[in-house]
């Protein structure tokens, strides 16, 4: 299973990059000038946020931990298309979150809330796409396998790239500040990096 462990490793470190994205909903920053309304908004989105950022971190480990020891190639076909399947299921989970949240008060929300939406429901597009070529992997042949995992880390690590501005426009400002005051969004957001806000 050499030949395909370092590119599995590549997967994982890939991956944890893209986790960000579902993390980058949990805004930091200081409290806002008390929008009521914009606090309710953020507490749906945030408690919703909450166990589908946990989806992902477990599968995030999951494809971890398939790299961490000598996997079969059958094994790690099988933990890294679940991982794409909870994935994706979870960015869509979070997008159908925001839309069902409405426009947050704030200047372009409703702009803000529908581009958000969008790209949330691309990501999880694209993680139901990279299910189906992990499906599609040949175990038996151990050098095809490998280079179907290099082109799978190859579309993960652009997908970890692009496709967050929409979330980072929607949670500039009040939109964040509400955000940071929800425990839920704290919680959320903690994995992912000790410095943030």
């Amino acid at each position: 299973m050499e030949g395909t462990d370092p590119v599995n490793k590549k997967l994982a470190a890939t991956l944890s990059g893209g986790a960000v994205l579902a993390l980058a909903l949990s805004g930091c920053g200081s409290s806002d000038n008390g929008n009521e309304k914009l606090d309710a908004w953020a507490k749906q989105v945030c408690d919703a946020v909450q166990p589908q950022a946990k989806k992902i971190e477990a599968a995030n480990a999951a494809i971890q931990k398939e790299t961490s020891d000598n996997s079969k190639p059958e094994d790690v076909k099988k933990t890294d298309a679940k991982a794409f399947q909870d994935m994706s299921a979870a960015y869509k989970a979070i997008g159908d979150a925001v839309q069902q949240a409405g426009a947050p008060n704030v200047d372009n929300g409703a702009k803000k809330q529908q581009d958000a939406v969008k790209e949330l429901h691309g990501i999880s597009a694209s993680y139901a796409s990279l299910e189906k070529q992990v499906d599609d992997l040949d175990t038996k042949d151990q050098a095809k396998f490998a280079d179907g995992l290099k082109g799978i880390a190859t579309a993960l690590n652009k997908l970890s790239q692009s496709g967050n501005d929409a979330l980072k426009t929607l949670e500039e400002g009040d939109v964040g500040k509400a955000m940071a005051k929800q425990p839920s969004c704290k919680s959320a957001s903690a994995p992912a990096s000790a410095t943030a806000g």
